[in-house]
């Protein structure tokens, strides 16, 4: 169940948030930097076994 809730997360993110890949970390606003660490949080507890 928590699997399949990240798996469901981690679509909507790939298809509501912006892709902020090629930008510099360092030169992100902060609203930019919580998005960045939403996308990772969401991302590792997909992969999660």
């Amino acid at each position: 169940m928590r699997r399949s809730l990240f798996r469901t997360l981690a679509w909507l993110n790939r298809a509501l948030l912006p892709s902020l890949w090629r930008k510099d970390l360092r030169t992100l606003k902060s609203w930019e930097k919580a998005v960045v660490a939403w996308r990772f949080y969401v991302t590792t507890r997909t992969l999660e076994p």
